[in-house]
């Protein structure tokens, strides 16, 4: 590659190794076409590139260039106002139809899905999901995909507080990998429990969950930066698993989820039974409990992967600036950064530099310490 350097995104990182499994022969190229969403023949292309250049070919040729195909702006604001106005409430294959035979327009029909998918129109027409279901087919590798959730039950019975009991179930063996009692389902929980399961076992290729606010948006506010991006901001946590190359598959259904909902069936028959003959009335003792109950659950009930080679990548070691609450926030005047009805002063800089106006990125943890960054030079940290 002439000699160049290339710094790899999570998400190329990813497909490195899927591609690196696949050039070993322990992966098909159907099954790494499906992880990675592509098509077999472009897999196979992917593989030539990786023989002759290393993990450095598999970085995108095109990356930050825009696409030579692009419809330029004002012609997608032209589709966009008449989606809109005159022909509101068509579908899309309608819409397609109206906008090049009376308004001229060339442009294929999944072009013009993507675009107004990319601008929050939605298709008007609602399409009933077929009754038969398949039992989806359980992942070859570990780490290749893990099942998360939540389950609110009395797991104290009368005896204590409400608890929810947090968990990542991987989907090839059946393992629960890390699980935990919190107050209630939570971003915060869920960023304690991942960052547990990256350290103790790295970066799986995916996670599967519900459509629970903390993983997806499900509001309809869009703001000004969103719409001129064409593009909605993810949750922290959504996030987070952007910067680790995580792919998040949102299940439409309980039923979609089977397999971790029927582990919270076990679990709220095994587990509260095992805290009740503890007597544990409280989150420490149901925490100890709890410790013990995972290797013995496992134990019994987990299995062994149709492959044994595992699909975990290395975690990074900067897990406390993934695993966190980020906010955006401008520095005013005084050099003061207001959040949360606190105030942070930014202390004096040399050759009299004033950050007044600099949009800065605050980092709060997840032990509730405040880090303020600007250009990725850390300049302020306060204890929580």
């Amino acid at each position: 590659m002439n000699g160049e350097t290339f710094r790899l995104s999570q998400r190329e990182l990813q497909r490195v190794a899927v591609i690196s499994s696949c050039v070993q022969g322990t992966l098909t190229c159907a099954r790494a076409a499906e992880l990675l969403d592509l098509s077999p023949r472009q897999v196979k292309r992917l593989k030539s590139r990786y023989r002759q250049g290393s993990a450095a070919a598999l970085a995108h040729v095109s990356r930050g260039r825009p696409s030579h195909r692009r419809l330029s702006e004002p012609l997608r604001q032209r589709i966009l106002l008449l989606a809109r106005t005159r022909y509101a409430g068509f579908n899309d294959h309608h819409l397609c139809e109206k906008l090049v035979e009376v308004e001229g327009l060339s442009l294929g029909r999944e072009t013009l899905r993507r675009l107004l998918r990319s601008a929050g129109l939605g298709s008007p027409r609602k399409r009933r999901a077929p009754a038969h279901r398949l039992r989806r087919l359980a992942r070859a590798r570990e780490g290749e995909m893990l099942l998360l959730d939540a389950s609110l039950h009395p797991w104290l019975e009368d005896r204590g507080p409400q608890l929810t009991l947090l968990g990542f179930l991987d989907d090839a063996t059946r393992k629960v990998l890390a699980a935990e009692f919190f107050p209630t389902e939570d971003a915060r929980g869920y960023f304690r429990l991942l960052r547990r399961l990256l350290r103790r076992y790295g970066i799986p290729l995916s996670l599967y969950g519900d459509q629970h606010s903390v993983f997806v948006r499900n509001d309809d506010h869009w703001s000004l930066e969103e719409q001129l991006a064409g593009k909605r901001q993810p949750t922290q946590f959504g996030r987070a698993l952007e910067q680790l190359g995580v792919t998040y598959i949102a299940a439409h259904s309980p039923q979609a989820k089977g397999r971790i909902e029927r582990l919270w069936g076990t679990f709220q028959d095994r587990l509260t039974s095992e805290l009740r003959l503890a007597g544990a009335a409280d989150p420490e003792s149901a925490h100890a409990v709890l410790r013990r109950f995972l290797p013995d659950y496992n134990r019994r009930f987990a299995r062994a992967p149709r492959t044994p080679e595992t699909a975990w990548r290395p975690a990074p070691e900067n897990l406390d600036r993934i695993c966190c609450f980020m906010h955006q926030r401008c520095v005013s005047n005084d050099n003061v950064v207001q959040w949360e009805g606190r105030s942070f002063q930014i202390p004096p800089q040399p050759k009299r530099f004033s950050f007044a106006g600099a949009k800065v990125q605050i980092y709060e943890s997840l032990e509730g310490k405040i880090s303020i960054y600007h250009a990725e030079t850390k300049l302020h940290h306060a204890g929580g």
